[in-house]
């Protein structure tokens, strides 16, 4: 595009030293040393010091007695000839040149023209992407992949086993279809895979490319949608011409909610150029003129918004879910990306595995080459378990905030409130096990404790939700009963928030109240429609949401009396893990068992041991205890 522009602009200056020499052309200037006028042209052929003239036209030259040469214009003056004659004057005549147009002035003349005509061309290209010409709007963008763009198979996803099944029976009626039509079976319109960002759902598609030995265009849904009316459709009908010279083939279309939205939403009027495109797009997959040889595969994480047309059997015979992977899924995504890095012997990928609940490939992906690069970032050759570990807690909390300076009071507030986290949740059974706690400032938190399932969780208990609610509130908790009432500070706000929503959950949608009983209340909730707040009627009474308060209240209050039973019976391991979170900063959950249930401290390495000398006595003295208990 740049050598276009650069050409472009050449012309450009070009025609214009052009027409600036076509204005200033030699041959109309006036040679100022031989020019004559008339008047003394006339004198000077009365004197008989004329020797020779030559006349063309209107113009005359020639030639002195003392060999100068002169020039002069004539006007219709009668008897020159005669009154040279007379004088002896040697006469030339000749006709005026009638010269042809030179190239250059024939590209003057049409400069403006040209000009006009190049920059409408250049417009025209713009506006439709520069694909087909100036009259190739209607043409599809969709690429047609081939294997030197970068192969990729089966072996390369993981962690969508049922996903992997589904389409792994597309290709192989794509290589042997009489294996299937000779009892009936028709070959699968489409394919619609489902599922939040990050899963796999694009790689999913390009494996089907690598491991059917059939064409395969792709192209994004919002490809199809232009400035000018009808070329999405058009584009429709030009992908699938394309798809029936290279039958059978596949054609994927990602982000298909760009173009595939539910009609009649009111939005737009029924001409809207998305419709169609949409409509289009319908009476391709099936309509009078099937398309036979044909598979269409799309891919969305919104298919709450796709029009109930596109969704019938028919047309997306299949509806493949590619969702989160459980632990099994997310071991063997790791196993496939760790492969491109050097990893040490201590790399557990179970471990890393059960410590990623929620990741989705995107993100395991991510840790993986967050760990390559801190590794990098200290010169390692080889990546660790800890530089793991680092990437993780930098992806699930944030970066580390070092920068940020804390007073030794600030530290032991955070030391204390972390702590009530993890003494109560060592108490409760039901409790998630402790993965990490620290007192360094991650992203918005001055501290955390994380806890981790020791498997992934398709359900939740009454008990466990009392925990957590007990967890979360101990927190607070530990600041009353060390700093005292009046010193509490707002460091539990999101925890407060946290079990407030978990409790009217319980109380609104989970049936877990006795006296409201196993029914889902509503609440007021507002939704913004066409620029105005629009009120969703609520189907509970006043008197109800009354009871609704009283009951969350309720649950949270409980959750507030364990976590207080809980941190003053156990007041002494409260002390003993605060002061080993102001030495240490950062305590793994193994750490946290050991010192509360075995009384055997951390074991860190420190540069000297003054240096650890110093920063034990320093937390001694912070917390108030004296230097006699030892960890």
């Amino acid at each position: 595009m740049n050598l276009k522009n650069l050409a472009m602009w050449a012309l450009i200056v070009l025609l214009s030293v052009g027409l600036f020499n076509m204005f200033q052309n030699p041959k109309n200037s006036i040679n100022t040393n031989n020019q004559v006028t008339f008047s003394k042209f006339l004198n000077e052929v009365d004197d008989g010091r004329v020797v020779e003239v030559n006349i063309q036209g209107n113009n005359i030259t020639g030639v002195l007695s003392d060999g100068s040469k002169f020039k002069t214009f004539s006007p219709n003056y009668p008897n020159l000839v005669e009154k040279l004659s007379e004088k002896g004057v040697s006469i030339n005549a000749s006709p005026l040149e009638d010269k042809m147009p030179s190239l250059l002035g024939i590209l003057l003349s049409w400069f403006p023209m040209l000009l006009l005509i190049g920059v409408w061309i250049f417009f025209m290209r713009q506006m439709q992407g520069g694909k087909g010409g100036a009259m190739g709007f209607g043409r599809s963008k969709a690429k047609l992949l081939n294997e030197a763009q970068g192969k990729v198979t089966f072996n390369d996803v993981a962690g969508v086993e049922e996903a992997k099944e589904e389409v792994e029976e597309i290709v192989e009626f794509l290589k042997d279809p009489k294996k299937f039509s000779r009892l009936g079976g028709k070959i699968p319109k489409g394919a619609l895979l489902i599922g939040p960002p990050g899963t796999g759902k694009t790689l999913l598609a390009k494996a089907i490319a690598g491991e059917a030995n059939v064409p395969f265009f792709s192209i994004s849904g919002s490809d199809f949608v232009e400035m000018f009316v009808g070329v999405g459709a058009s584009r429709v009908r030009d992908m699938f011409e394309q798809g029936k010279k290279h039958a059978p083939c596949i054609i994927f279309i990602d982000e298909i909610d760009a173009v595939g939205r539910s009609r009649g939403a009111g939005l737009g009027g029924g001409n809207d150029e998305r419709e169609q495109t949409l409509n289009q797009l319908l009476v391709e997959m099936d309509g009078f003129d099937t398309n036979e040889g044909i598979i269409l595969i799309a891919a969305t994480n919104r298919p709450d918004v796709l029009d109930p047309a596109l969704l019938r059997p028919g047309r997306f015979d299949r509806q493949v879910v590619v969702g989160n992977p459980d632990i099994m899924g997310r071991e063997a995504i790791l196993k496939v990306h760790i492969k491109k890095i050097n990893t040490g012997p201590d790399v557990k990928l179970r471990t890393i595995a059960r410590g990623t609940p929620g990741f989705s490939g995107a993100d395991l992906a991510n840790l993986v080459n967050e760990s390559a690069l801190l590794a990098a970032r200290k010169n390692k050759r080889v990546v660790t378990m800890s530089d793991v570990e680092e990437a993780k807690d930098k992806v699930m909390m944030g970066a580390e905030r070092r920068s940020l300076v804390m007073t030794e009071d600030e530290k032991k507030l955070t030391a204390y409130h972390e702590g009530g986290h993890a003494i109560v949740a060592l108490n409760e059974k039901a409790s998630d096990p402790i993965h990490k706690a620290t007192i360094i400032p991650r992203g918005r938190a001055l501290g955390m404790v994380m806890r981790l399932p020791e498997r992934d969780q398709l359900s939740v208990s009454r008990e466990k939700m009392h925990a957590d609610i007990a967890v979360a509130m101990g927190g607070r908790i530990a600041e009353e009963l060390i700093f005292g009432y009046d010193k509490v500070t707002s460091g539990a706000s999101s925890d407060i928030d946290m079990v407030t929503k978990m409790a009217k959950n319980m109380v609104t949608k989970y049936g877990m109240s006795e006296e409201l009983g196993t029914i889902a209340y509503g609440d007021n909730e507002e939704e913004v429609f066409l620029g105005r707040s629009v009120t969703k009627q609520q189907n509970m009474s006043e008197e109800t949401a009354k009871k609704v308060d009283l009951e969350v209240k309720k649950i949270v209050d409980k959750g507030y009396t364990r976590a207080k039973e809980v941190l003053t019976s156990k007041i002494d391991d409260l002390h003993k893990l605060s002061k080993a979170l102001m030495i240490y900063e950062t305590l793994s959950g193994d750490e946290i068992r050991d010192l509360i249930l075995k009384d055997i401290k951390p074991t860190r390495s420190f540069k000297t041991d003054e240096e650890k000398d110093n920063k034990e006595t320093s937390a001694l003295d912070t917390i108030g205890l004296k230097p006699k208990p030892a960890l």
